[in-house]
């Protein structure tokens, strides 16, 4: 019986016999498996082949103390083991007593906690970087209540420059945009002047021979002619001359008078690439700027003629209506000239996008169609594109 409980206790622990000096006399298959020692290799040498350095002498000698005074010690104990890995064992160390009562040798029976130990060092550091986390803990808050009022001090300063920056950058665009549009009326007062500039030249050659021939009444007519032509290209230089005039003071005017402006502006240009503009216009008012409407539709009218082009249509047409209910009233301007890509409709209305080549715009037209109706006639501009047709809606209050 006493055999079994020994079989029992060595195949379920770790155990060791030493003398009293400390040598190793035993050891069990568990404690060669923990230690990564053999047996031959144990045998003979002192307990402290597995002695970790990082336990204090003052440990041994409490153990010594201890078991020489004929006493159970129970420890958990670091070891060393052969690979130099570390290794916790729960130890009982009892000294056996001969019948003379004196010590005759010690038994040591260790069971495995390295896992549990491991596990409770890295709870202790835990519990350890969460103290010091809340020593820190009133000084971090007390440093970014500071800042965080600091940060508010500045933050309307801050804001108001960021807007200050952000208009001053709208500006330029839209500056920039006015000087392409610029370009684009220069050369509409050429083919609006060439062809009454010709007309002029045969009239005064006909009113040259006139006077030679002495017949006023012929001269009359041709002199009221002249008169008349002379008049018709003073009003173009007069639209164009109103059209980039910065008065920014708004005023009730007709809608359709603001859109047959920009057709008329546009007429050779429309003419020139058999564009069909369709109109059909409620005779509604509204409070703006007209010319700032004249400029956007002109945009959308260059734009349309563009995608003509460069989609090929044969049969460009463009139709304007403008429509009224009891609160709003809505400029709707389509086109057939194949529609926009859905990955650039919603970029369309952003700065410097453009799907024209470099060339051939510069991708401001329609950001400062939409700063216009938001700005100086207090409406939206959207668009929609579906099969072909594009269609602009500008929407404001009547």
């Amino acid at each position: 019986m006493l055999k079994q409980y020994q079989e029992a206790i060595e195949k379920s622990n770790i155990v060791s016999k030493t003398d009293v000096n400390g040598i190793i006399t035993f050891v069990n298959d568990e404690f060669c498996n923990i230690s990564g020692y053999t047996k031959e290799e144990l045998i003979g040498k002192n307990h402290n082949i597995v002695r970790h350095p990082d336990v204090s002498q003052k440990v041994f000698e409490k153990l010594w103390k201890t078991i020489k005074s004929k006493k159970t010690y129970k420890a958990t104990v670091k070891n060393k083991a052969k690979d130099k890995t570390t290794f916790y064992v729960n130890t009982t160390v009892i000294p056996i007593l001969d019948e003379n009562n004196n010590i005759e040798e010690f038994i040591a029976i260790r069971y495995d906690v390295t896992r549990e130990m491991i596990y409770k060092q890295n709870l202790e550091q835990k519990d350890k970087e969460l103290e010091e986390l809340n020593k820190t803990l009133e000084k971090r808050v007390e440093y970014k209540t500071k800042e965080l009022k600091k940060l508010n001090e500045t933050l309307e300063s801050r804001i108001k420059e960021e807007i200050a920056k952000n208009e001053e950058k709208q500006k330029i665009m839209f500056w920039q945009s006015r000087l392409a549009s610029l370009g684009e009326m220069i050369a509409n007062i050429a083919h609006q002047w060439r062809q009454p500039l010709t007309e002029l030249n045969l009239l005064l050659f006909s009113l040259k021979k006139s006077i030679n021939n002495a017949n006023h009444e012929e001269l009359d007519n041709l002199y009221n002619e002249s008169k008349l032509l002379i008049q018709n290209m003073s009003t173009t230089i007069e639209n164009f001359t109103n059209f980039f005039k910065p008065d920014k003071e708004k005023y009730y005017f007709k809608l359709a008078d603001s859109i047959n402006e920009s057709i008329n502006i546009l007429d050779k240009t429309i003419k020139k690439e058999g564009i069909c503009i369709n109109t059909n216009f409620e005779d509604v008012k509204v409070l703006g700027i007209s010319n700032e409407l004249t400029q956007v539709i002109i945009n959308l009218i260059q734009n349309s003629k563009d995608a003509f082009n460069k989609n090929n249509t044969k049969k460009k047409i463009i139709n304007i209506n403008i429509v009224t209910d009891d609160e709003f009233v809505t400029i709707r301007f389509q086109d057939n000239a194949g529609g926009i890509d859905k990955k650039d409709i919603d970029k369309i209305f952003e700065p410097y996008f453009t799907t024209k080549h470099k060339s051939a715009g510069t991708g401001l037209g329609l950001f400062m169609s939409k700063m216009i109706c938001e700005k100086s006639l207090n409406a939206s501009i959207n668009v929609e594109s579906s099969k072909g047709f594009t269609t602009f809606t500008i929407t404001m209050q009547l």
